[in-house]
This record gives C-alpha cells, structure tokens and sequence, in this order.
C-alpha cells in the first residue's frame, strides 16, 4: 500500500526521463525526496530507491526502444525492479562474479547463475542483471534485463518460502524466501537463481562488452541516493533523542540539560548537517555530470553512513535502558542503521575510492 502511494504521488521511478514519463526529476531533488522518504522509514525508501538503481542503466545506456519497452511499464503500473549485481562470492568485488551469458546457434544468449542480497526480489517485475560474457572467467561484463509477470504489491501471492518463475520466452527465475535481516525489515531481500534464461539482443542494454562501466555509472548515481537515506535516518534519530531527552529528568533536571548529554547532542546535530552538506555537494555533481563526481559521491555516502550510525547508537545511550526497548523506536533505527555502512560498497571500498582519486 505504501509503495503504491509513492506511485501515485510520483515519487517512484524518479530516474525515468522525461521522454517516457512526461517529466524528469533531476538528482538533487532525487536526492531530497528520499531524505525525507528516509525520514519516515528506511527499509520504505530502499525499496522504492531499488526502481532507479535497477533503471538507471536502461536511461542513461539504453536505446530509445529499450527506454519504452523497460521503462514504460513502469509509468502504467507500480511495479517494483530489482537490481542484480551482489553474488554469494562477490561482493565487493563485481570482477569476481560467475553469472554469465553465453551464445547459442539460434543467435540468442542463455543466462545462468546466482545473485544474493537482491532488494524487491520477492516481489520484481523486471531484473537489471550484470553477468559475465562467454564464461564465468570471462574478461567482460554486460547488462542484461529479464521482464517477468507483473506483480502489483498489492498482489496475494504468498513469497514467504520463495517462489519459481518461468518465463514465456523460456528458462526461469527461482527467487530464494525473504531474508530474515536485522534492521530495515520492511524492505524485501532475497537470492536470486538465473536457469537458462533466454537473453534477446534488444535485451542487452548498450555495448555487451561495457559493463563494468554501467556498474560504475549506476553506482556513481546511486550513492548520493544511499547518502540521502543516511542523512534522513540521521535526522529522525537526532529528533526522537531531543524530544526523548527534553522530557526526560534525571538529578533534578532534564537530560539535554545535562552538559555532558548536550555535548553529544551537539555531535549529533553537526554529523547530521554536515552528511547533508556533503550529500546536497554530491547530487549537484551527478547532476552536473562532473567528471569528479564519484569521489563526492562516496564521499557523501561514507560520511552521511558515519552519521546515521553515530546518530542512533548514541541516541539509543541517551535513552538509556529505554532505548533497548523496542517500544522505542531509536532501538529500530539503531537497527537499520548499520547496512547503510555496508550496501552500495562498504565505507573501505569508498576509502579505497577516494584514495585513488586523490592521488
């Protein structure tokens, strides 16, 4: 129900241009309207961020046919895209991966392999897969895209132990049971297992040999994103923490009166508009298309990670042994918080980033 309400109020999809939806919204405000969707929950704004992640590759790469076929469904329904890079033994490191797409005599490629940690899954319509070319040592990468039925959120089907999906064009999907996570509940996770999928030529978004390079644009456009969902989780613990502890007295009076709890409040308040400086900064670089852009992306990404989970473990110390409670929701946010740190490339990976680029 929620995921269908963003639609309606067309902030699903964002990353679809202009030509297919009738409007384009541009990456700052992108990146605004996730921190605030962030604000509210952010298991929410993951899954709807997931549509552009899974998209975002098919607009900035992809052929004015492909944009209508892969988009345009999109635009007429709220459906959900999942985006398939993460494998059980790639990570970090997407040169490792082992899916692969190989030729066959008709002309037509097949799709096989693994992929885990995929956001929406249970419930895609339509998977933005990266794979190998040839063979799972292969030295190139592509983008491929597998439609499957529409599936509505609001649909009864039963994904709790998994589901299989075969597809008209032949081959499968077999979607794993839900990941049990700890924190950002309300957003889907799942594996995914890729058997002999048919892959058509219009199916391969660009240059089948140019992958890696889509994988670095997506992510370059997609860490301010994960940035805006730090800095609103940021924001909502810092809030709860002062209406907490205005309410809140111990030794006779209230707890932000206290010199050492304001001291961390102020922590608090100057990560929180920092991580949004350094998002807005950012965004405004994507949106430019800078050629600097992703060390202010990751940047923005490691420093607004900083401060959600700064934000929550000490918001969750101010509340004392009521934020252990889950009656209280700093307990929920010091959950979430955490994979903010680690999906999109763990904080290393962005170190490793900016390391190179400064030098």
């Amino acid at each position: 129900d929620v995921i269908t309400k963003a639609w309606e109020l067309g902030i699903l999809n964002l990353s679809i241009p202009e030509s297919v939806k009738g409007y384009e919204i541009d990456p700052v405000s992108t990146a605004l309207i996730i921190k605030e969707l962030s604000y509210g929950d952010t298991g929410i704004s993951t899954s709807a961020m997931c549509n552009d992640l899974a998209n975002i590759v098919i607009a900035q790469h992809g052929s004015d046919e492909q944009k209508a076929a892969f988009l345009g469904p999109f635009v007429e329904k709220p459906i959900l895209a999942s985006f398939c890079l993460t494998e059980p033994g790639a990570g970090s490191d997407n040169s490792s991966m082992t899916t692969f797409i190989k030729k066959g005599t008709d002309g037509q490629y097949l799709l096989n392999g693994n992929k885990c940690f995929i956001t929406n899954a249970s419930h895609a319509s339509q998977f933005t897969v990266f794979c190998k070319v040839g063979k799972p040592t292969g030295n190139f990468m592509a983008c491929v895209i597998v439609p499957s039925l529409p599936f509505l959120p609001s649909g009864s089907v039963d994904v709790a132990a998994g589901r299989e999906i075969p597809l008209p064009g032949g081959g499968k999907i077999i979607i794993g049971k839900p990941e049990d996570k700890l924190g950002q509940r309300l957003s889907n996770t799942a594996t995914v297992t890729f058997e002999d999928v048919v892959i058509k030529e219009d199916q391969i978004i660009g240059d089948r040999r140019q992958g890696f390079k889509y994988i670095i644009d997506v992510l370059d456009y997609a860490r301010p994103m994960v940035a805006a969902i730090g800095v609103g989780l940021a924001r909502r613990a810092l809030d709860v923490t002062l209406a907490y502890t205005r309410e809140r007295k111990q030794f006779g009076q209230r707890i932000c009166d206290l010199p050492v709890a304001r001291e961390t409040l102020v922590q608090m308040w100057k990560k929180v508009e920092l991580s949004e400086m350094a998002l807005m900064k950012a965004a405004f670089k994507v949106q430019e298309k800078e050629e600097d852009r992703g060390i202010f992306a990751s940047l923005a990404k490691n420093v607004a990670a900083e401060a959600a989970l700064f934000c929550a473990n000490e918001g969750l110390h101010l509340h004392g042994g009521y934020g252990f409670m889950q009656e209280y929701e700093i307990s929920k946010l010091a959950r979430d918080a955490h994979i903010i740190d680690i999906y999109e490339g763990v904080r290393e990976v962005q170190n490793m980033i900016i390391g190179r680029e400064i030098v």
